[in-house]
């Protein structure tokens, strides 16, 4: 199957730098999750993957080759970047027709797509009428008509419910089982959490973490104890060893296992109304590691 190589990937906007010198390389045979604030520069990078923006500097290769001069891209490449991005006045058969002519992909390609997606019921209905849901999954049936060894997707779960969610996301891991390429940005970090394998992390457009997702996880935050107490005055200098924080109504320890907190609590008579150890999550880790990288940031209230 095929890699996706970034080279040393720049975008200019007059004086704005949108991406900054980015290299990565995504494999095949897993999802590769990519991650980064608001303004990182994560949509315009998948428009120059797919040759829709001009670098100001540096190249994509896919399968070693840039994508201009794939023979047949959508044979090689599947994405889907704007659900919107459709003529509303077509039916949803005639708008994956439209593509399948172009590429010369038969109409049997066209029904079944249409069926893996959920379509099949609406297939003549005229695509300006679709749910925000509709349109995603047309356009993740647009991504997977020429059978292709890559896929790319840009917020695929945007207005689908549970149920389309789960299947989204069973569909992604499933092309990875493949053997395909998949290649999916997103904001949602517990559906992160359960379909990627890896990830790529930027922020201001540049390369922050490109690793797999229980290492960024390990590498990026860190479990601690929350802690309640009616005597917390009390209790706080007893837990010598430990790193304390206060955070409204709780406290939390860094350092001390519950069991060791729970025996100088239970030594010193102070009752416990909470002892809960907090497990690193994905969103933990990337919130710690995109901090410096946010650019538009409100208040934090602390969990």
């Amino acid at each position: 199957m095929t890699t996706i190589q970034a080279i040393n990937l720049t975008k200019r906007y007059g004086t704005t730098l949108a991406v900054d010198d980015l290299s990565f390389t995504i494999e095949p045979g897993r999802v590769t999750g990519f991650l980064g604030p608001n303004g990182a520069g994560k949509s315009t990078t998948m428009r120059m993957m797919l040759g829709l923006d001009r670098p100001s500097g540096g190249s994509v290769r896919v399968g070693g080759k840039p994508y201009s001069e794939l023979r047949h891209p959508l044979r090689t490449i599947g994405a889907l970047l704007d659900a919107k991005a459709v003529h509303g006045g077509r039916t949803a058969r005639n708008h994956l027709l439209c593509l399948a002519q172009s590429n010369g992909i038969g109409r049997a390609r066209v029904e079944e797509v249409m069926e893996t997606v959920g379509l099949t019921a609406v297939a003549k209905r005229r695509v300006g009428g679709f749910s925000l849901g509709m349109g995603q999954r047309l356009g993740i049936a647009a991504a997977l008509l020429g059978d292709p060894e890559i896929l790319m997707f840009d917020e695929p779960v945007n207005g689908l419910d549970p149920e389309g969610i789960r299947w989204i996301r069973t569909l992604m891991r499933g092309l990875a089982a493949e053997g395909r390429t998949v290649f999916v940005s997103s904001h949602l970090m517990s559906e992160m959490a359960q379909t990627a394998d890896h990830l790529i992390v930027i922020g201001k457009g540049r390369l922050i973490a490109d690793t797999g997702v229980q290492d960024f996880i390990a590498r990026s935050s860190q479990s601690y104890v929350r802690v309640r107490s009616p005597r917390m005055a009390q209790l706080a200098p007893l837990l010598t060893g430990a790193e304390l924080s206060a955070h409204g109504d709780h406290m939390r320890v860094i350092g001390l296992p519950a069991s060791k907190i729970g025996d100088v609590a239970a030594g010193a008579g102070i009752a416990l109304h909470e002892l809960t150890v907090v497990e690193p999550t994905l969103e933990a880790a990337y919130m710690e590691l995109t901090k410096d990288s946010v650019e538009y940031a409100g208040e934090t209230v602390p969990a």
